[in-house]
């Protein structure tokens, strides 16, 4: 019996990619695989695949093939899926903001949103199914202060845990604001090392995101002497510290500096226990 005439072929040949440790396919490479198959006939036997909830799209072009104990979600975890997605999307990447502080432990955090960084230009962020992806854009990726970490279907890229820190103040407009980033980075700072601040992170991240994640430290912390050390090697690299507000976009008349990290702490941090 040919392909053509194997009403399930599609069933049988994800359950084979299964078996070899894959969870995904493109239907560039589905087309490859069956290109004996009428390409209309090949797009039915897609859509059926995924009216069975055997394979969910989670991105144009992309699919994942859902386990038996995915069946009723109808997804699973991005953190099975994304390393192969940026793969078909030639992009660099990493797991970054709220999903990487709960990979590096952070237990309180556990966002319906799954945070990934990557190089321009922006990717359009995807819902599939409750599950949101959010691509936020920088110019580069920083390879040299990626972690890979293995998880059930290959290796990820996640940001360490001090570059995480740094990032949960630039972007923290992504995840609710000033107090949440601080929330998030005093949990975050049992896993970080002053050691992996090192001169070639700070001086590739804008003082002003030091100064706000050096303040944090030192007062709403596990670990507070991790914001001393960073004043020292910050002081040394850059100099002298522009006066800058704690919070951006809000007026600063009327607040007391921080004379030591040379901000206006024009707002209150409050952290959620």
């Amino acid at each position: 019996m040919t392909r053509k005439r194997q009403r399930n072929y599609l069933i049988i040949w994800t359950e084979g990619l299964l078996a070899k440790g894959k969870n995904t396919f493109s239907w560039k490479q589905l087309r490859k695989e069956f290109k004996d198959i009428d390409e209309q006939a090949l797009i039915s036997a897609l859509r059926r695949l995924v009216q069975k909830r055997k394979a969910v799209s989670v991105y144009r072009g992309f699919y994942v093939i859902l386990r038996p104990e995915n069946y009723s979600k109808g997804i699973v975890s991005p953190i099975l899926f994304i390393d192969p997605l940026m793969e078909y999307l030639e992009r660099s990447y990493y797991v970054g903001l709220l999903s990487a502080a709960l990979l590096h432990g952070s237990a309180h955090q556990h966002p319906q949103e799954f945070f990934v960084v990557t190089g321009l230009p922006q990717l359009h962020q995807t819902t599939k199914r409750g599950i949101k992806i959010n691509f936020i854009s920088r110019i580069d990726v920083p390879v040299k202060f990626l972690i890979s970490r293995k998880v059930e279907t290959g290796y990820i890229k996640v940001s360490s845990p001090e570059l995480t820190a740094i990032d949960l103040i630039r972007y923290q407009n992504h995840i609710g604001g000033l107090n949440r980033a601080a929330t998030v980075i005093n949990e975050l700072s049992e896993s970080m090392e002053a050691q992996y601040f090192s001169d070639d992170l700070i001086l590739e991240t804008p003082v002003t995101f030091l100064q706000r994640l050096g303040y944090i430290l030192e007062n709403y912390s596990l670990k507070p002497y991790l914001g001393d050390k960073l004043f020292v090697d910050v002081s040394m690299i850059h100099g002298s510290l522009t006066r800058m507000p704690l919070k951006s976009g809000k007026g600063v008349g009327g607040y007391k500096t921080d004379k030591k990290w040379n901000l206006i702490i024009n707002t209150e941090i409050e952290i959620d226990q």
